[in-house]
């Protein structure tokens, strides 16, 4: 979602009369964007800011700015705390930067975080930064009001808010018109979108879904994120009715205890869970599930820890994202719960989830063996310019040899080998 918001402060900016630089040595302006989910990130970013210093020592004239959640999340303080800094932006107010950089320029300081119930950027053309032509993404809403104990998004993002459904088709559509062969919708909670058109009717994610999927059967659709409360039949029952939307669901857990599930604010349990797991199967054999998953949050106990193992051996993910939790300011977990699990301890949880995880995937991927899918070719291998890789519809990446295929066209492919990451093929 931050890629996709840099894409809408590129265009606003190039509208203004700036333009993008090959290196940063070139540049009279640094813009990072942020992320304040965790705390790893926020280090990342501050430690980015002060190697800056040493290029600002050579270029006198260069200012250092940073966009998005930890601008709205820390404000003030960023700039108190770090001397180099020129400036702040909240991720809704991306179309003021042009008025901040002119009083950067003009030797002020200059902040803008104020949070809106409105903005969306939908009238906003995104430039594709570094775009290989094929796949892009789609901001749909902006915002989640889910305030699950653990996260800081509410309070950096607002409340949600979605585009006008019209937008995004069209936008979509453009891009297929460009060549592109594969749009990703982007929402905190893409389940939760929802536009009142006028007479008082609403479109849901379902009907987006499929006026999305409709404009060509060669265009792939991609979604992130789903909230499982959310996860509704209907929209399974518009993924299965085409082909061209990608068999691959990101359903984040959390957890496979109901206790933390509770306490978490996730408003669903367990069962609940695998219940829209034996939905996706139902509808979707063939679906790839992905997951995310904090380990040792507030007086989470061995057992459990133990269940959520449990739970990763009974869904068997594709794919997980896996974290230690981290504890942010401004949360209920922050005003009400005790950080109470020792360091170490979380990353013992955290490792052995990791570790099963990756025998799950192996597993998984060894079962692709022998199987051909429809890949959508995206570019050369990191490794080799003799291979290509590409990724078929469950978001699987797949690595073969280059012949005759070129990027941006489908091709069948033959898995003949894997790793717990990728699978190995021929072009059939």
């Amino acid at each position: 979602m931050n890629f996709a918001d840099s894409e809408v402060v590129g265009s606003i900016l190039a509208v203004a009369g700036y333009g993008l630089t090959e290196t940063i040595e070139e540049a009279d302006f640094v813009l990072i964007n942020t992320c304040a989910i965790r705390d790893n990130a926020e280090q990342r970013v501050r430690h980015r800011v002060r190697e800056l210093r040493a290029l600002q020592n050579r270029r006198a004239h260069l200012r250092v700015g940073i966009l998005g959640c930890m601008a709205e999340r820390l404000q003030d303080r960023l700039m108190a705390e770090e001397d180099n800094l020129s400036f702040v932006c909240g991720p809704d107010a991306y179309r003021r930067l042009p008025d901040l950089l002119r009083q950067v320029r003009e030797g002020q300081k200059a902040a803008e975080v104020e949070l809106s119930t409105t903005e969306t950027y939908a009238d906003i053309e995104p430039v594709r930064l570094g775009s290989n032509g094929i796949t892009a993404y789609i901001s749909i809403m902006r915002g989640c009001q889910n305030y699950c104990a653990y996260c800081v998004v509410p309070y950096t993002r607002g409340r949600e808010r979605s585009r006008d459904p019209q937008t995004i088709v069209d936008e979509a559509r453009t891009l297929f018109e460009q060549g592109y062969r594969e749009v990703t919708l982007l929402g905190q909670n893409v389940n939760s979108y929802r536009w009142t058109v006028d007479g008082g009717s609403t479109v849901g994610f379902p009907e987006l879904m499929d006026r999305v999927a409709s404009i060509s059967p060669l265009l792939r659709v991609r979604f992130a994120t789903s909230h499982p409360k959310d996860l509704s039949d209907e929209l399974l029952q518009v993924m299965a009715s085409h082909p061209n939307i990608c068999r691959c669901i990101h359903l984040p857990v959390q957890s496979g205890s109901d206790r933390m599930l509770k306490l978490m604010n996730r408003k669903y349990t367990v069962e609940w869970y695998l219940d829209r797991v034996a939905a996706i199967r139902r509808y979707l054999p063939d679906c790839s599930i992905t997951t995310d998953v904090i380990a040792g949050f507030s007086t989470e106990t061995e057992e459990d820890h133990q269940a959520t193992l449990e739970l990763f051996r009974t869904v068997r993910y594709d794919y997980a994202y896996m974290f230690k939790y981290s504890l942010r300011e401004g949360t209920y977990a922050w005003r009400h719960l005790a950080d109470d699990i020792d360091d170490a301890e979380k990353t013992r949880r955290l490792n052995e989830i990791i570790a099963l995880q990756g025998q799950i995937a192996l597993e998984n991927n060894r079962q692709e063996v022998g199987r051909e899918y429809e890949v959508l070719v995206e570019g050369e291998s990191h490794r080799s310019k003799e291979r290509l890789f590409g990724r078929n519809s469950q978001n699987k990446v797949l690595v073969f040899d280059r012949k005759d295929a070129v990027a941006g066209t489908y091709r069948r492919v033959r898995v003949t080998d894997c790793t717990a990451a990728t699978l190995l093929g021929e072009l059939v």
